[in-house]
């Protein structure tokens, strides 16, 4: 809730009555969590809280807690704290890499209710990788006991730039076949298709996707991994941290960042892209040009160096599980790499100057951890890392996954659109 906290305040201040979307945020980030309390943070008369609050409890997005403490210095009955109900709808999410796929039926409130992992080629094209997904996606809803009409949104992580605009991937250096493709439509059809629900996605859908029995359109996000995996990371565990950064280091080098609680982009998508900035080596990369960083030190480019030794890899899953084993040839090489990309992490740095910069994907093993600190502290200014924690991801493989959700939810809830969507339920 850190990026869109105090929306509620700052509209008070401007002389703005606050909406039912603007309470269930003060509700939902937990500054105002009874009727009293939301009287104090807007302003609004008890009446007309009151009747905010019905469209909220008729929509079944807030419930009832536990008494809470006497609001009056005098004594009387405790006051009832207001809760938001993450019981009454899910989401299901996505997380794409270029082997394997992940997918998830998760609560609200963030709670991996049921999970599948397995191959998925991302070379085989957005048709094919998107259709199994459905279908994944259908069993999911099966396995954790919810119906298809129980999904709110659907959010997706892919291995490439992202206009989050339109859902379309820009020009993917490892995504043949998906540039400009529109996944928020197949991916919507194919979960209908699955579950049995009417399908109204399509190119001409804001956000794609299918429509439940309940008669709601549900929405389909889509993002670039590493921008997930670190918004999963950061909002679970550095919530306070306003300058967090993660680079994964798989069969590619990407980099997400959340600043000021929010991910940050660039203007269209391809802020973080750090495994194409030049290193002056003459590999070829995978986009076709020469030198790139993810074309000497990417988990790819470490499993090319171990198979021209002798030693059986051919992507990043591979390195991983010889790492996990200890070979020591892959041991020295994950080093290797992590110095080359804690040199460039040095400017990261000095540029955005985090408070943690993560590290994640096959490669995030000591080994790798080491090289890159060994160079990041060497070329880095001091000022750059006083504050500053390297550290590797908490979440592990579901980092993407809790960020695809949390997205789904944080769009959902946002105050404009509650607006919205009581508006078209009728309340």
């Amino acid at each position: 809730m850190a990026g869109t906290a105090g929306r509620a305040e700052k509209a008070m201040r401007a002389g703005h009555q606050a909406s039912a979307g603007e309470l269930l945020e003060l509700v939902r980030s937990g500054r105002a969590t009874t009727r009293g309390a939301l009287q104090q943070a807007t302003g609004l008369s008890r009446a007309t809280v009151g009747q905010r609050l019905d469209r909220l409890f008729r929509a079944g997005w807030l419930r009832e807690g536990a008494g809470g403490p006497v609001d009056s210095p005098q004594g009387g009955r405790p006051s009832i704290t207001l809760e938001f109900d993450d019981e009454h709808a899910v989401v299901l999410a996505a997380d794409l890499d270029t082997r394997h796929g992940r997918a998830a039926v998760v609560s609200l409130s963030g709670e991996i209710q049921a999970e599948h992992h397995g191959s998925l080629r991302i070379e085989d094209g957005p048709d094919a990788v998107l259709g199994e997904l459905g279908r994944w996606f259908a069993e999911l809803l099966e396995k954790a006991g919810q119906r298809a009409d129980a999904v709110c949104g659907i959010g997706i992580a892919v291995p490439g730039p992202v206009d989050t605009d339109t859902g379309k991937v820009v020009q993917p250096p490892i995504m043949p076949g998906w540039d400009g493709y529109d996944i928020r439509g197949r991916l919507g059809r194919a979960f209908a298709e699955h579950a049995g629900i009417e399908s109204a996605g399509g190119a001409g859908s804001a956000t794609g996707a299918g429509v439940t029995r309940s008669g709601a359109r549900i929405p389909v996000l889509v993002d670039n991994d590493a921008n997930l995996m670190a918004y999963g990371e950061q909002r679970t565990g550095y919530p306070d941290c306003s300058a967090f950064a993660l680079v994964k280091v798989s069969t590619g080098i990407g980099a997400g960042m959340v600043v000021g609680g929010s991910i940050y982009r660039g203007v269209d998508g391809g802020a973080g892209d750090i495994g194409h900035i030049r290193v002056g080596a003459d590999a070829l990369c995978r986009c076709g040009s020469y030198g790139c960083l993810a074309a000497v030190a990417s988990g790819g480019a470490v499993a090319r160096r171990l198979a021209e030794s002798g030693v059986p890899a051919t992507s990043g899953s591979d390195v991983r599980d010889l790492l996990t084993a200890g070979h020591p040839e892959a041991m020295a090489l994950a080093r290797e790499a992590g110095r080359q990309v804690g040199d460039v992490l040095a400017t990261v740095v000095t540029l955005l100057n985090p408070g943690v910069l993560m590290i994640a994907g096959d490669l995030a093993g000591t080994p790798f951890l080491t090289g890159v600190r060994e160079l990041l502290y060497q070329r880095a200014l001091p000022r750059s890392t006083a504050h500053l924690d390297v550290v590797t991801s908490r979440l592990g493989e579901r980092a993407g996954l809790v960020g695809a959700g949390a997205l789904v939810v944080e769009y959902l809830y946002a105050p404009e659109r509650v607006e919205e969507r009581l508006a078209a339920l009728g309340v």
